[in-house]
């Protein structure tokens, strides 16, 4: 049994849920999201609460149920407030500044390189070597946020790149003679 899919989503004061068929509607003080479930579970709302439930025993349908509810979670917590993600940038001379919705990244690379954030999503640079990425879905913020990493990831020798705030970058030893 999903341990996950067990627990029911609470709706926080200001948040209300619809359903029509096996699409739910979450509608809160900041964000209006969507989400069309698969036809593997049943999705009920009740009391303030939506809770899911397979439909069956298959395998698929088990898969479903957790992941469902994460989603309806995730949309629950996206309507209220945004999700962040935050990354830094070491290296000498590496740093990123908005001009505004393109960031751009000196990464040491022969060209600057100039990153467009897509709509709905958010980003700030509080310091020259911090990027700060905000949005109402987690989806799409972890997405921007791992693009972004993805120019320059942090490279095992001197630890040089673009990490997540908070990530432990395992680092080698180089060459002896």
């Amino acid at each position: 049994m999903s341990r996950i899919g067990k627990q029911p989503v609470a709706l926080p004061d200001g948040v209300t849920a619809s359903l029509s068929g096996q699409t739910i509607e979450v509608k809160g003080p900041k964000a209006t999201k969507t989400f069309t479930a698969t036809d593997d579970v049943t999705i009920t709302i009740e009391d303030g609460q939506v809770t899911v439930a397979p439909r069956g025993k298959s395998k698929r349908a088990r898969q479903q149920w957790g992941m469902t509810r994460t989603i309806i979670a995730n949309l629950v917590h996206g309507s209220n407030e945004p999700f962040k993600k935050e990354l830094e940038i070491q290296g000498v001379g590496y740093r990123a500044q908005i001009q505004g919705n393109i960031v751009k990244l000196n990464l040491g690379l022969s060209h600057d390189v100039d990153f467009e954030v897509p709509e709905g999503v958010t980003v700030t640079a509080p310091k020259p070597t911090e990027l700060v990425v905000e949005g109402y879905d987690k989806q799409l913020v972890g997405q921007v946020a791992a693009n972004i990493r993805d120019w320059r990831r942090p490279e095992p020798y001197k630890g040089k790149g673009i990490r997540y705030k908070g990530e432990y970058i395992f680092q080698k030893e180089g060459k002896k003679k």
